[in-house]
């Protein structure tokens, strides 16, 4: 046993590359077909330029990379478009941005991504999206077309305060808004000034140790009116936020650090990230659709075959909408 050095020529023209090995999974090849889309058009940039020199693909025609990019498309529009089923209670939203070039211009538009746990406890990929802003028409169109393709049962949303994104959760899906502690905290503490965050860190967690919905609404408030004499602004910002922040203590309590930040896209996001930025400029919104979509893809083919539940069976099946319904025994 050991390790074999294999050598792989490089051709003039094409590539070469041994028919028994797959050289990239999905998303890499997302990535590649990203990459030779833009240096073919002439419209990469310098980075992008060299790294095509540096994989020997600087031969590559026009034709073969559009056949690359539709087999790649055909595979990411089926996942991000097929039906929804059953109920999902819990939904979380993030959004991340892309450089695009369009009509000239270089813009950034927003991607989201919506990532559920249905009623069997599994974590799945939903469903993204590309637009120009966070406006509430957005996000509100965004979560009418996945409640098209199945989208039911939600009864909470996690995201951050994205601008127009309460509105829209109220407007398609009924379902109460959790906002992320995380991201919340950060803008909580930063009305403590420098010396004093530590000491209203340490207070506000006392509300989040809490046991259950109510407590942790007291202790809130108590410790906003603790700190109120000498931090007017952020006591006044608890007392706006109280609703939002606390929202997932009314959800059981084997769920709740999961639901109340963002954090589980975290890594996702993570991912997603590092290779937009290898392309850094997209040639167009298809190609951020077509290597986003390829990661989002390999991602929920990980969760599917993990063997261990999100959430386990017993502690999220309440909250479907159909639940299954014990029947009593039949006497003998």
């Amino acid at each position: 046993a050991g390790t074999v050095e294999l050598r792989i020529p490089k051709l003039r023209k094409g590539s070469y590359f041994p028919g028994f090995l797959e050289p990239r999974r999905m998303a890499e090849k997302a990535l590649t077909a990203v990459i030779q889309e833009a240096y073919v058009h002439g419209i990469s940039t310098r980075s992008v330029d060299d790294l095509v020199q540096a994989m020997g693909m600087s031969g590559i025609s026009k034709s073969q990379v559009s056949r690359l990019c539709v087999e790649i498309d055909d595979k990411v529009q089926t996942f991000l478009n097929r039906p929804l089923e059953g109920d999902w209670p819990y939904l979380w939203l993030d959004a991340t941005y892309a450089k695009v070039r369009q009509a000239g211009r270089i813009v950034s538009v927003a991607v989201i991504i919506a990532v559920g746990v249905n009623s069997a406890g599994r974590r799945e990929v939903l469903g993204m999206d590309i637009g120009p802003s966070e406006a509430e028409t957005f996000w509100t169109e965004f979560l009418r077309k996945l409640a098209r393709r199945g989208l039911r049962g939600v009864k909470l949303v996690i995201s951050d305060a994205h601008e127009g994104l309460k509105a829209a959760i109220a407007k398609v899906l009924h379902a109460t808004w959790q906002r992320c502690r995380v991201h919340l905290m950060r803008n909580l503490l930063a009305h403590a000034g420098r010396h004093g965050r530590g000491v209203a860190s340490a207070f506000i967690a006392t509300a989040f140790a809490q046991e259950d919905a109510e407590a942790a609404k007291a202790q809130w408030r108590k410790v906003a009116d603790q700190l109120r004499p000498k931090l007017p602004k952020l006591a006044a910002f608890m007392d706006d936020a109280e609703t939002d922040v606390l929202a997932y203590m009314d959800f059981p309590a084997a769920h709740r650090t999961k639901l109340h930040s963002t954090n589980p896209l975290e890594r996702l996001n993570g991912e997603v990230k590092r290779r937009t930025d290898v392309v850094g400029i997209f040639p167009n919104e298809a190609a951020i659709t077509r290597l986003v979509g390829a990661i989002l893809l390999e991602q929920n083919d990980e969760w599917t075959v993990q063997r261990a539940r999100y959430m386990t069976l017993e502690t999220i099946a309440p909250l479907s909408d159909n639940a299954i319904v014990s029947l009593p025994a039949v006497a003998d």
